[in-house]
């Protein structure tokens, strides 16, 4: 089964750009796979890799052969090696497609080729909920949404203020005041007396702060027992990591913006985090984000995969936590707007019950692109 041409979808639905791939086949079939960066910018610049390594290294090969395309991409397209998002993230679309087009010309869902489903359903949490809150008292009303819809996880972001698209903004210059520091505090304890101590809070301070700052805070919040602390410092900063996680009793989770096992080896070596979050739109693709999580069983460290996309980037992280012993939960992004939904014939998040979600049968993804609605979106289309 020869790969002829993919079409490359540029979406833009809100504040978000997914960035789909949709790889056709000689037989007939085809398979679709995302580039994790719809969130913040750079999706032009993935559908432009997409498009390089289309034209040079993956038309007329043989779909099958995953893992020899994958080396391929990484040994030739020179930049991979050392790379960072936009190289991975177009090789992860690609890998994710292929996967789809060999789970659907066998039948399967794609975590019968992966060893198995270890589990029929996975514990999510909602992201996304708290950002149009400013006070502390917005943060306790917005919880009641999710914990209306059955969620037992939320995820905030203290730090963070919304933005003009409906987004939310992240902190400047790696420094806010006291008072702003104080408000973050108390957003978070408003949170936790809104939920109970039932429920899982984690928040995620997207490496905002320096080390000390960041340890500084989460001190002051050691006694809410949250379930972890996301990027608390930069996540390249191995060293900081380990220094933030010395200091701090709250577990820590990185790796969104870590790519390939290459990436990840350092953080486990120093034991740096508790919980690894490997995005498989950008850390290199489904294989890929499987090799980290067996790596991280050898360090007693658990895998939350991140997403931060479209629906089929949920699909794709599905297929995974289907097949890893080691999972700890599952991202979601349940709030999003109704054009979101769209993309897909039918999104996973819209199937979550009492804040867990079935893993699909279906064969490959277990999902397929609304032709009609991406057409328009149309970027590219590479053939011979």
């Amino acid at each position: 089964m020869k790969i002829t041409g993919g079409r490359i979808y540029l979406v833009r639905v809100g504040a978000l750009q997914p960035v789909l791939l949709e790889l056709i086949t000689d037989e007939g079939l085809s398979g679709i796979g995302e580039a994790g960066v719809a969130y913040g910018l750079g999706g032009t610049a993935a559908a432009g890799m997409i498009r390089d390594l289309m034209d040079a290294l993956v038309i007329g090969r043989d779909a099958f052969r995953i893992e020899e395309l994958w080396t391929e991409m990484y040994d030739h397209s020179f930049w991979a090696k050392g790379g960072g998002t936009i190289v991975f993230a177009a090789i992860s679309a690609i890998e994710q497609a292929l996967w789809d087009i060999k789970g659907k010309a066998l039948g399967v869902p794609i975590y019968e080729l992966l060893g198995g489903r270890m589990r029929d359903e996975v514990r999510v949490y909602a992201n996304g909920w708290s950002y149009q809150c400013l006070t502390p008292d917005d943060y306790a009303r917005a919880t009641e949404r999710p914990l209306k819809e059955g969620y037992t996880a939320l995820k905030c972001y203290p730090l963070a203020v919304p933005n003009e698209t409906g987004g939310i903004r992240h902190v400047s210059r790696r420094t806010v005041d006291r008072e702003f520091t104080d408000l973050a505090v108390k957003k978070v304890r408003a949170v936790r007396r809104a939920v109970g101590d039932q429920i899982d809070i984690m928040i995620d301070l997207s490496g905002g702060l320096t080390t000390d700052e960041s340890i500084r805070l989460c001190r002051r919040l050691e006694d809410l027992n949250l379930l972890f602390v996301e990027e608390p410092v930069d996540p390249f900063d191995v060293e900081a990591l380990k220094k933030f996680s010395e200091h701090i009793s709250i577990p820590v989770a990185v790796g969104e913006r870590i790519y390939t096992r290459y990436g990840f080896r350092p953080v486990m070596e120093r034991h740096a985090a508790d919980i690894l979050q490997p995005d498989i739109g950008n850390t290199g693709g489904i294989m890929e984000t499987k090799k980290i999580a067996a790596m991280a069983e050898m360090y007693n460290m658990r895998i939350q995969p991140h997403i931060c996309a479209s629906p089929v980037s949920t699909a794709a992280a599905l297929q995974l936590d289907a097949c890893i012993a080691n999972l700890a939960i599952q991202e979601l992004y349940p709030y999003r707007s109704t054009e979101h939904w769209k993309v897909v014939d039918t999104a996973p998040e819209l199937k979550v019950k009492r804040g867990t979600l079935s893993i699909s049968s279906e064969p490959g993804l277990g999902l397929s692109l609304a032709e009609d609605y991406v057409r328009p979106f149309l970027w590219a289309e590479c053939k011979r």
